[in-house]
């Protein structure tokens, strides 16, 4: 009962009792209702229980709702006896007590009565009032109370854009990031579930975080372990239920609601929140970069995804497709390009399907009849979609030309797109713009097009190798890139030689190789059967993997003996002697360490100076193999100097 919860006036009336004189010190008085018709009936005289009450009232902050020093029901009136007391005498203490009072059921106190502040008298408090304010939120600085986080991150490069969101949020709260798991308070590990192989390494590393909690030392504060990101969306409390280790699980979307969920772990409970949202993109959340000397960054820009690919649990994971509003991409890039970063990365599960409607002029079709913002959203020719084409918004060209134009000489790359969201105007912004680089992530999935019809992927080969053909002759030398599935299923020995002469005709820069691990929740697991067997996915993994190195060698061949812009990054894993960076491709080009002259214009200077992260240093390729190419460094320069003339036009035509 709500009386009774409230434990410090009812200890008051148990204490107080029996030297009240209406109860004449034989009443013991635990009905509340009993208790206020007492004081109402003895108004003139105070009682020892009634200067009880008075004083609970001043150090509780108690109200009583009216002057006469009674609660108010529901309805704002005084208690009411049923019996009409106010006309007789005042009876004795004696007569009270053999009194019966009869009380409605709805006279007494109620919550209301028993608010703190609520009417004490020349007492003002001003709250705040905030448009922006979560209400299941704390805003408390001292939230974190320095506790010290540990992040490890798992996966694509979204994750490492949420674990910066993710550190951002706590930071904000108190908390502090260490870089030695042994020193941390908490761990929060950033997971992804896109296939049954990154979910194993959690579990395995589970096992580690818990040899840290049972190595904790007494009267330290106990190790708090959570899992973020996909693998905990899609588990949920079966990661609770499963593990003992885990403490905290958050989804993708709720990397704002960390800091409560820590202090509920902190009180000893377990906590989750894996709700997804239909609008939660973050873009008020200032990321802070886990490394702040790196010269590149990464930048998302729309989260989820449409598609509903039959093999895919990114849907389920990072829910439906969401984009962040042109400005605030472009603020954030500004502000990262102030810090001395020279790439950055556009993120999304389905990047290049990015629809900004976040204001009414772009996506209102009564008030841009006939404009291109009213038109359906236009795919690569074709290619079509699984579901309604979406009208409206400006689309992922528009946000091409807005970053381009942030900083010249900071370079642009996007992932991972879809191959039907490449219509023409996101061909010719790449095309058009220096600093946007002239790589492309091409996702095949298969070379099948039974395969790619049973993965709802929404092309055919033949439409596949259309758009290769059209990019390649939109964007001279570009470089393509794709992703690819080995053994999916109903995947037969011809259509897996089907994608293996895929693989030899396009030669790709590079491409991600995968065996098929079927997902739960999927519409492949729900409509399909796993019949291809374990070994012969392996077996056909490894046979793409030896076309497609073969491929990678054949294209990197090409540039020996060209000239090519290379961003470097910093010193080789290999020698301290050699650096790295990586060109307009995106290939990995290793020089060694050595002064090289300055750039004026056309003219080279003749004083030498040291190169650094961040440098755009003209290279002469000299070797190559699949993976990597080898150079000589020949000059400093900018990447608006580095001109068309200055590119080799074998390098530039490479991929005809």
């Amino acid at each position: 009962m709500a009386w009774r919860s409230s434990s410090g006036l009812y200890n008051i009336i148990i204490q107080r009792s029996k030297s009240c004189r209406l109860c004449d010190g034989r009443q013991n008085i635990t009905n509340p209702y009993t208790f206020f018709n007492i004081l109402r009936h003895n108004r003139a005289q105070r009682s020892p229980l009634q200067h009880s009450f008075a004083r609970y009232e001043t150090t509780r902050g108690v109200s009583t709702g009216s002057g006469s020093g009674l609660p108010l029901n529901p309805s704002g009136r005084d208690c009411q006896v049923t019996e009409d007391s106010s006309a007789a005498p005042t009876p004795s203490p004696r007569q009270m007590t053999k009194r019966k009072l009869q009380v409605s059921s709805s006279d007494g106190p109620t919550f209301r009565d028993f608010i703190a502040n609520s009417h004490r008298q020349n007492t003002e408090v001003e709250v705040p009032v905030r448009d922006d304010c979560i209400p299941y939120l704390s805003e408390d600085i001292e939230e974190g109370r320095s506790r010290r986080v540990y992040f490890e991150t798992y996966g694509c490069q979204m994750n490492v854009s949420d674990t910066e969101i993710a550190w951002a949020i706590l930071e904000k709260s108190g908390f502090q990031k260490v870089e030695d798991i042994s020193h941390a308070d908490v761990i929060l590990a950033v997971t992804c579930a896109i296939r049954e192989n990154a979910e194993q390494k959690i579990w395995n590393r589970l096992k580690y975080f818990q040899s840290l909690k049972n190595n904790r030392r007494k009267g330290e504060v106990p190790l708090k372990i959570g899992l973020l990101g996909c693998m905990a969306e899609r588990l949920k409390k079966k990661l609770l239920e499963q593990s003992k280790t885990v403490d905290i699980v958050a989804g993708p979307d709720a990397y704002r609601d960390l800091p409560r969920l820590l202090n509920v772990a902190g009180s000893g409970q377990t906590a989750i929140n894996v709700m997804l949202s239909m609008d939660e993109t973050y873009a008020d959340v200032v990321p802070v970069r886990l490394d702040k000397d790196s010269k590149s960054a990464f930048v998302s820009i729309m989260r989820g995804c449409d598609n509903m690919c039959s093999y895919c649990i990114v849907p389920f994971t990072r829910g439906r497709e969401r984009s962040r509003p042109i400005d605030s991409i472009v603020d954030e890039i500004r502000a990262l390009s102030d810090q001395g970063v020279k790439e950055v990365t556009v993120l999304g599960q389905n990047v290049n399907s990015y629809r900004d409607v976040s204001e009414e002029s772009y996506y209102s079709n009564s008030a841009n009849e006939g404009s291109a913002v009213s038109e359906p959203t236009r795919l690569a020719r074709g290619f079509k979609s699984i579901y309604k084409p979406k009208k409206g918004g400006r689309r992922f060209a528009d946000l091409l030309e807005r970053v381009a134009l942030v900083d010249p000489e900071m370079r642009i790359r996007f992932t991972s797109p879809h191959p039907k969201d490449f219509p023409d105007e996101v061909l010719y912004a790449i095309r058009d713009f220096p600093n946007i680089c002239n790589q492309l992530h091409l996702p095949a999935q298969s070379g099948s097009t039974k395969v790619l019809q049973l993965m709802r992927r929404g092309y055919s080969r033949e439409a596949y190798l259309e758009l290769v053909d059209h990019v390649q002759t939109a964007i001279p030398g570009v470089a393509l890139s794709s992703d690819f599935i080995a053994g999916f299923c109903g995947e037969t020995e011809e259509d897996h030689e089907d994608t293996m002469s895929l693989l030899r005709l396009v030669k790709y820069n590079y491409a991600f190789l995968f065996a098929y691990s079927m997902r739960q929740k999927t519409h492949a697991y729900h409509k399909m059967q796993d019949d291809v067997p374990e070994e012969v996915k392996q077996r056909r993994l490894r046979e793409m993997i030896t076309v497609c190195r073969d491929g990678m060698a054949e294209i990197n061949a090409t540039h020996v003996g060209a000239k090519q812009l290379v961003l470097l990054e910093g010193t080789s894993k290999r020698s301290e002697k050699d650096l790295v960076g990586r060109n307009d491709a995106n290939t990995r080009v290793v020089i060694p360490n050595t002064p090289i002259p300055a750039c004026n214009g056309h003219h080279h200077g003749n004083n030498n100076q040291s190169m650094k992260p961040g440098d755009y240093i003209a290279v002469e390729i000299t070797e190559s193999n699949s993976q990597v190419l080898k150079g000589r460094p020949l000059y400093h320069t900018t990447l608006a100097g580095f001109s068309l003339s200055d590119l080799d036009h074998q390098q530039r035509s490479q991929v005809q």
